[in-house]
């Protein structure tokens, strides 16, 4: 079971919602993940929002043109995220067993989705993510790394997620402190770009 069903039952989708409606609602950018993407990749490549919760990324990102797809384990989330968007596709899989049969252009993986991953299903989830990318394409994971940016204790290293993704073939090419592209010089929170190369199949 996940880090992430073990802290919510698997039953905060509608409570996770209200949270970044109310946030939106007070003026705040809620999609600074998604804008981070959409810099990426331009409009038409496909997006895979690993750990999509109740859509917020991928409703944004399709608005703009992508081809989207989110996968998450909690069903919770996964309802919020259909009944805003019924016509994206949305898969409830665990990430450690993803395997779509589709590959992407980028695949996205915000709000602390690592470390909230099982204890032990990091480098196998990571693993899981590469194959998922078509060569050329980019895995892009934004997670806090200290307690004052986890809700629960700190358990993945930059060293750690570095070490899977090359272990998978992936390589780092950008790291950022924050989803508005600030350099990471060190802290608690990083957002890391690893590109799969063009010519690794």
């Amino acid at each position: 079971m996940s880090r992430w069903i073990d802290l919510t039952g698997g039953t905060a989708g509608k409570e996770y919602a209200g949270r970044f409606e109310a946030l939106a609602a007070t003026g705040q950018d809620v999609h600074g993940e998604a804008r981070f993407c959409a810099a990426l990749v331009p409009p038409g490549s496909s997006v895979l929002d690993a750990g999509c919760g109740t859509g917020r990324v991928a409703i944004w990102l399709a608005e703009q043109g992508y081809d989207v797809a989110g996968v998450d384990l909690d069903a919770s989330m996964l309802d919020v995220a259909r009944a805003k968007a019924p016509d994206l596709t949305w898969i409830e899989s665990d990430l450690a067993a993803l395997d779509l049969g589709a590959s992407f252009d980028l695949v996205v993986a915000a709000g602390n989705v690592i470390p909230l991953l099982a204890e032990g299903a990091e480098p196998g989830t990571v693993e899981r993510l590469a194959h998922a990318l078509k060569p050329g394409g980019l895995l892009v994971a934004g997670f806090g790394l200290d307690a004052q940016h986890l809700p629960v204790p700190p358990s993945v290293t930059l060293a750690d997620y570095d070490a899977w993704c090359e272990a998978a073939g992936l390589w780092l090419e950008h790291r950022f402190a924050t989803w508005d592209g600030r350099p990471y010089e060190g802290g608690g929170y990083a957002v890391s770009v690893h590109r799969r190369p063009a010519d690794n199949t």
